[in-house]
């Protein structure tokens, strides 16, 4: 069950000294009836013993919220890591270091010397991206992943590798699909996420390593788009606000399944503390609600009422799109250990515009126009 807080107050303050949510003296948002810390502050109660992180990828869409909300509840436990340089205005970002995922022997390097007990493999080449460039995914979407466990099983780490519904392909039960299914990705995408399902599953039952593996939908976040299908979810946000009209590059009734960012957060951390006794299985879906271009586009215009919508269809991202479910069944998730989503749609697009019109209301217009 969500969480309520007493006092509206205490929800804006939090959310404003975190960023988990927001808030803004712009526009007239309604407050949320939901509290975003509650939900860690309870998993940090319940933690014995504070966790030794790595996180590659880590300058991603999840890395930097993940180092977030691990920095509040433990405090600094997480070494982050990429291959970028940090951006100069990132004052989420601490403890980061350079590391290839390619090379095992500097994943091993970092581990020793962080004192590393959990490892979290967010590394990777996205759908549309991917299918750009099939080598390049093969190596660091497989290659990454067998560095990743083989270190995990050397220095007996519990690892955490994210799939996604691009795992599942067009012959796969497309409405509330299950977490064992046909699955036949049509995506290099896909096919390495299958690889790392299957592979950290083995490394499992063979060697004993704690691998552990959440398939998430879409996830939208404030963070600037990186070449998957769903990233349309977040540029809504970012045109609506800026140019009071977005051009879609899906059709207006795919249906796809999404999560917010503060939620996937959530699922992370929780799988991560669950006793293994818990665990039927070491993958599992998990996921916040479906909607299409059009919903969205209405949630939107309900707070913006001038918003537009056009479409200009892309045939590449179309066909991936379709050949995805509509929506995940996470019920072996909340039986098993207890996940549970708390944001929904309409939820999710007051936090989204009110946090990106925060941020943009920092910059300078030629700033705001270069990250969109």
């Amino acid at each position: 069950m969500s969480t309520r807080t007493p006092s509206t107050v205490r929800l804006l303050v939090t959310v404003q000294k975190t960023g988990l949510g927001a808030v803004s003296s712009h526009r007239s948002y309604s407050p949320l009836p939901i509290d975003p810390l509650a939900r860690f502050r309870s998993i940090a109660d319940a933690t014995p013993t504070k966790p030794r992180v790595l996180i590659t990828g880590s300058l991603g869409q999840l890395g930097r919220g993940l180092n977030t909300v691990y920095k509040y509840m433990y405090g600094d436990v997480v070494t982050m890591t990429d291959i970028v340089k940090v951006p100069t205005d990132a004052a989420d970002v601490s403890s980061y270091q350079y590391l290839d995922v390619l090379s095992q022997g500097a994943m091993e390097e970092a581990v020793v010397n962080n004192r590393i007990d959990t490892l979290i493999h967010f590394s990777a080449l996205l759908s549309a991206v991917g299918e750009q460039n099939v080598p390049l995914a093969i190596q660091v979407n497989c290659r990454g992943v067998e560095n990743v466990l083989e270190v995990a099983k050397k220095h007996r780490l519990r690892v955490f590798i994210p799939s996604t519904i691009g795992a599942f392909g067009p012959s796969t039960p497309r409405d509330s699909t299950p977490d064992c299914t046909v699955q036949e990705p049509t995506t290099i995408y896909g096919v390495s996420k299958i690889y790392a399902e299957r592979l950290g599953e083995y490394y499992h039952s063979k060697f004993g390593v704690d691998f552990r593996c959440l398939r998430f939908p879409g996830i939208i976040s404030a963070t600037k788009p990186g070449g998957g299908t769903t990233d349309y979810a977040i540029k809504i946000f970012y045109d609506a606000l800026q140019y009071g009209k977005h051009v879609c590059y899906l059709r207006p009734d795919t249906k796809l399944p999404m999560m917010y960012d503060t939620d996937c957060m959530s699922s992370v951390v929780q799988f991560l503390t669950a006793p293994p006794n818990l665990l039927h299985r070491r993958t599992y879906n998990v996921t916040g609600f479906s909607f299409t271009p059009e919903e969205i586009a209405t949630s939107i215009q309900k707070i913006l009422p001038n918003f537009k919508i056009e479409y200009n269809i892309c045939p590449i991202r179309q066909a991936i799109a379709d050949s995805w479910p509509r929506s995940l069944d996470d019920s072996g998730a909340a039986r098993d250990w207890g996940w549970k989503a708390e944001y929904g749609l309409e939820e999710t697009v007051q936090v989204m515009l009110a946090l990106i019109e925060r941020d943009m209301a920092k910059l300078a217009p030629e700033e705001v126009t270069a990250q969109i």
